[in-house]
């Protein structure tokens, strides 16, 4: 037999699915690891996807998606991060913010480009740049930077084969956020730079400060070089029904269509019906679900830091990342013995990075009494450590 892919092979397996295998064949154990919301998707939602069957709206759309779809997608957008789209030009309909990170990707790259890569980040990132024949190029962000990227670190990285950037704030593990403060040196650095940015805002409607999410591609002379990512399965409880959208300057958005046209040829029908009433009427169930995740969220903090695995507070998305430093062990064998010795999962910290070693990942979408119990769990087995 001839070889397969070299690239294909070289790829290592998601150090998030290894743990929910194990947890799923543990009946009385507790999985803290799935970055997937506990709330079941809004019923006005379905309805309306239950409706469009109904109706026999079951055919392909456009391959860019069903245009009220768009028109609304970008009229949200530009009202409430100030960035405007052209729903015909510069609007993609994907299946997931995943197939919207891979187009881009593909459409962005040209064999031997780099792709910048701040980590920790999510775990696609460095084999969907591997794939579209780019190097990626990987920064270690650090904890005491509450793992936000500096112009520092990001200038060290640029080379003159550098192409992409790839932010991801709110971050997937960490929960770090990037305010407009935080960006303004980035984003001149890559106007500098002539760097395209693949922004993925999975997490934007989970943000807890005030100030709420800023989107890079809102800073002046950005909108044309960024590409921001986005999707119904985090804020709208939409993960199984796999859609996502992109927003781009018009030739990129173009060639991500042409190549989504090959590859997929459209995002599914009833998804993009009910993720119409998403976008016209599902603020307050985001808003709900937004304050229950808070609490979560404040109460892992401190509890937590009580303790003595620190954190910093995270400010969106819906993971903490505390040390698990003073324990001695590795991220790996914190998170088996976790899982043999107190049946609770959690995702090792460098399943997302070599920079998240000596970290934990926990998802807190889940219900506030399932994680007092796995809080028990984790004092227990860090006490029965120390003894």
């Amino acid at each position: 037999m001839r070889d397969v892919s070299i690239i294909a092979d070289s790829i290592k397996p998601s150090g998030i699915r290894k743990f929910f295998d194990i947890v799923s064949e543990m009946p009385d154990a507790i999985s803290l690891g799935v970055g997937e919301p506990d709330f079941e998707t809004p019923w006005h939602i379905v309805d309306e996807g239950i409706y469009s069957l109904e109706k026999g709206k079951t055919f392909y759309t456009s391959n860019s998606g069903l245009m009220e779809l768009r028109q609304e997608l970008t009229r949200w957008y530009g009202q409430k991060y100030n960035v405007n789209y052209a729903p015909n030009k510069e609007c993609l309909i994907t299946v997931g913010g995943s197939e919207g990170i891979d187009l881009a990707l593909r459409a962005l790259i040209n064999s031997g480009d780099e792709v910048i890569i701040p980590e920790p980040c999510y775990v696609s990132y460095v084999p969907c740049a591997a794939l579209a024949g780019g190097v990626p190029v990987t920064i270690d962000l650090k904890n005491e930077n509450q793992f936000k990227l500096t112009a520092g670190e990001l200038e060290a990285a640029i080379t003159e084969k550098t192409k992409v950037l790839i932010l991801s704030f709110p971050n997937n593990p960490t929960g770090a956020v990037m305010t407009r403060e935080d960006l303004l040196p980035i984003a001149e650095l890559c106007k500098k730079h002539d760097i395209y940015v693949i922004s993925d805002e999975i997490y934007s409607e989970l943000t807890y400060s005030e100030q709420g999410h800023f989107s890079i591609g809102a800073l002046p002379g950005m909108k044309e070089r960024t590409i921001i990512i986005n999707g119904f399965s985090k804020a709208y409880a939409m993960t199984g029904w796999r859609l996502g959208y992109a927003l781009a300057p018009e030739k990129v958005a173009g060639l991500m269509t042409k190549i989504h046209q090959f590859c997929i040829m459209c995002a599914p029908t009833t998804s993009q019906y009910a993720a119409i009433e998403a976008v016209k009427n599902g603020d307050k169930d985001i808003a709900v679900m937004k304050k229950s995740y808070d609490e979560r969220r404040r109460f892992l903090f401190k509890r937590l830091n009580d303790m003595g695995m620190p954190a910093f507070e995270p400010m969106g998305a819906f993971y903490i990342f505390p040390s698990i430093k003073r324990t001695g062990l590795s991220s790996d064998d914190f998170a088996t013995r976790l899982l043999r010795e107190e049946k609770l999962a959690v995702v090792p910290g460098n399943a997302f990075g070599t920079s998240g070693e000596g970290f934990i990942r926990i998802s807190y979408a889940y219900s506030i009494d399932r994680l007092r119990e796995a809080m028990d769990r984790i004092e227990h087995f860090i006490t029965n450590m120390s003894q």
